[in-house]
């Protein structure tokens, strides 16, 4: 059975305009702390606020649903892959 996010599929997630603009694949998932929000991002670097997007949990999910794989990751941890091929790791943020 494949993981799902407990949160609404309508919750505001942020991301980048390369990963909208399939520049650059979902690399990176932090799940924060502080307000349990949601990051997506690849492997640019570098960028500046007006690079980040709020798009919703749905939206994010089908520009690539591997990131199910993660739905269940701990406030405060982060994912991440060397490539779109690689399996998941998990991290705890510092």
């Amino acid at each position: 059975m494949k993981k799902q996010f407990t949160e609404d599929l309508n919750t505001a997630v942020f991301t980048t305009k390369y990963i909208l603009e399939k520049v650059s694949p979902i690399l990176y998932v932090f799940h924060y702390e502080d307000d349990g929000a949601w990051q997506f991002s690849g492997e640019e670097e570098n960028i500046d606020d007006k690079d980040y997007k709020v798009i919703s949990l749905e939206e994010i999910i089908d520009i690539d649903n591997s990131i199910l794989e993660v739905a269940d990751l701990p406030l405060q941890h982060m994912a991440y892959r060397s490539s779109i091929n690689e399996p998941w790791k998990i991290k705890k943020i510092d």
